[in-house]
């Protein structure tokens, strides 16, 4: 596994904030990020350069683009892929639409002369680009693609990597959460459908509560994580694996807008749990979507008790990371990994008045507990549920 994210760049640093509960979160300072405004979000403060690309193709690299290939250089030395046969390894990366806040600086930039727009712009505005410099970066043979799925995206590209490892069509598949770099248009848009937080500059720090009473919408955190999914027995295994995925699922709601159903989750959580050969009552631990947006907590919830799961350890990722959109799905899975590795719960900053106390929430202290099942929640606009069963 790789991760970058505000709080952590590596798995060490990442697992010490999480269990510690440490944020970034303060008003946006990279440049195509406010516009009159004052957006709160978490920012990554510096980003590894990757030795595996001359510096003139690193030139014309999104940070979107050079957070991906710093990630994915982290799960691959760990996993030893530089020893496997590159027609067998592959890539999903999870979103598209990822690089617009530096889409929008080149655009405003080159708006009075238009004719000295770069050539490479052809590529970045691309959903193909972080893909193609990932796979040309690491020598990556296999197949390889892009998949759409809003604030799922991170999950189902673990789940897609699932499936073509199962298949056989490779025998490792790096699954890409990548980091989705918001310029002030997203930011506005996003503030103005109820889903990111509206007032949050006074305190940043205390503005995004998942779970609570008080929330009051998501908070943006810039985030990336890469894991590698193999088939048991396909190639030697390093001593470094994480976990195991007993079971996935994924369910579509039909419906083109964000609001989320109550129907569509509880199927992906019941399919999923199908899959694993699972009862509700074997599942220690679920680390959920939690948004902190007042319907998605409260639908999530619902389906959450309509599958039986009341009983399990809850808490919050994005209480700590914030919401990394496209890459989520896979931050969520990494910190649901290190926390069963570790047999420890992380808690969830500003949960004080949890919607529903009948829940196993971890609040603001993280706790000892063994873990032996998981079950991570991603669910994204436009209809898309998704559900990963993780084991020891």
């Amino acid at each position: 596994m790789g991760v970058a994210t505000a709080v952590g760049v590596g798995l060490p640093a990442f697992e010490q904030a999480l269990f510690e509960g440490a944020h970034r979160f303060a008003v946006m300072r990279r440049p195509g990020r406010q516009r009159d405004t004052a957006f709160i979000g978490a920012e990554i403060a510096s980003v590894p350069s990757s030795g595996r690309l001359p510096a003139h193709v690193l030139r014309t690299a999104s940070l979107s683009s050079r957070v991906a290939l710093a990630t994915l250089e982290q799960a691959w030395q760990e996993a030893a892929l530089d020893d496997t046969d590159p027609q067998r390894v592959g890539l999903v990366v999870g979103g598209s639409n990822l690089q617009q806040r530096e889409l929008v600086l080149l655009q405003e930039r080159h708006r009075d002369a238009p004719g000295f727009m770069p050539p490479s712009y052809a590529m970045t505005f691309l959903d193909s680009d972080v893909c193609g410099l990932c796979t040309q970066a690491f020598g990556i043979r296999g197949f390889a693609h892009a998949c759409g799925g809003a604030s799922a995206a991170g999950q189902l590209a673990i789940i897609e990597a699932a499936e073509a490892v199962t298949a056989g069509r490779v025998d490792a598949c790096v699954a890409l959460g990548p980091m989705m770099d918001l310029s002030y248009w997203e930011c506005l848009a996003l503030q103005s459908s109820g889903a990111m937080v509206c007032d949050g500059a006074q305190d940043p720090g205390g503005a995004y509560r998942p779970f609570d009473r008080r929330h009051a919408g998501f908070v943006y955190g810039e985030a990336c994580a890469a894991l590698v999914v193999e088939r048991a027995g396909a190639r030697r295994l390093p001593a470094a694996a994480h976990g195991r995925i007993a079971g996935w699922a994924v369910q579509m709601d039909a419906n083109r807008n964000p609001n989320p159903s109550v129907e569509g989750e509880a199927q992906a959580v019941a399919a999923a749990l199908a899959h694993a050969g699972w009862q509700p009552k074997d599942v220690d631990y679920v680390n959920p979507h939690g948004t902190g947006s007042p319907l998605g907590d409260t639908t999530e919830l619902k389906a959450l008790r309509a599958c039986g799961l009341a009983h399990a350890a809850i808490n919050a990722t994005k209480s700590i990371t914030g919401h990394g959109l496209a890459a989520a799905g896979a931050v969520e899975a990494v910190a649901t990994l290190v926390q069963m590795k570790r047999g420890w719960l992380h808690p969830t900053r500003n949960l004080r008045e949890p919607l529903d106390p009948d829940f196993g929430w971890v609040a603001d202290t993280s706790r000892e507990m063994h873990i032996g099942r998981s079950l991570s929640l991603s669910m994204g606009f436009g209809g898309m549920n998704t559900a990963l069963c993780l084991t020891q």
